[in-house]
């Protein structure tokens, strides 16, 4: 029988280690972060499904990559310019170049100024990096990983690692992002069925 869910209902620190220890033992992931720590990049994360999906892999015995289709990057610079962000993204792709899944880096100072052409309702401004996992469609997907100078591991998760353990994509109707919640929700049942999705909660 599957062991899948033996983190869910441990405590936060048996829980964080265990995360700790999953990324570690990935070397996709462990290039990225030693990358975005030597390129200095100002606030920058590791976050979200290159994270979870490769915890719900390792648990249930997937390959490490397996349903990761790219890595995202979220930093912070004060630089609002499109010509500052592309700078960051061609120097993470050249200092990843044959990485086998492509690094998505976005500064999240600028998002406001493209959210809502995108998707269709305005997006305020974000003070921070980190304030932005506040917004994510699901608070399963809010989880960041950062390399610190003494190689030691931060991780950052608002809400908590339960329903990433849980295998549980649990709506966060922080913002108006039903349907990419449902979106997101369709595709990650394709790839990982064990996963349950919680449905967005009427009236928000």
């Amino acid at each position: 029988m599957s062991d899948h869910l033996r983190f869910s209902g441990a405590t936060e620190q048996t829980q964080r280690d265990a995360l700790e220890a999953i990324i570690r033992a990935e070397p996709t992931l462990m290039r990225v972060l030693d990358t975005i720590r030597a390129l200095d990049i100002p606030e920058a994360w590791l976050v979200s499904g290159a994270i979870y999906n490769c915890v719900w892999n390792s648990l249930t015995d997937r390959p490490a990559l397996h349903g990761v289709n790219d890595i995202d990057v979220i930093y912070f610079d004060a630089d609002l310019s499109w010509e500052a962000e592309d700078r960051v993204i061609k120097a993470i792709e050249q200092a990843l170049d044959g990485l086998p899944v492509p690094v998505q880096p976005r500064n999240q100072a600028r998002v406001h100024l493209w959210f809502e052409q995108k998707f269709g309702f305005p997006f305020a401004p974000l003070a921070s990096a980190r304030e932005s996992l506040l917004r994510y469609a699901s608070k399963t997907h809010a989880v960041a990983a950062r390399l610190e100078a003494d190689g030691g591991l931060t991780i950052d998760a608002p809400f908590g690692l339960e329903d990433m353990f849980a295998f549980r994509v649990a709506p966060n109707p922080a913002a108006d992002n039903r349907l990419t919640h449902e979106k997101k929700g369709e595709r990650i049942k394709s790839e990982w069925p064990e996963v349950s999705v919680v449905p967005w909660p009427e009236g928000s």
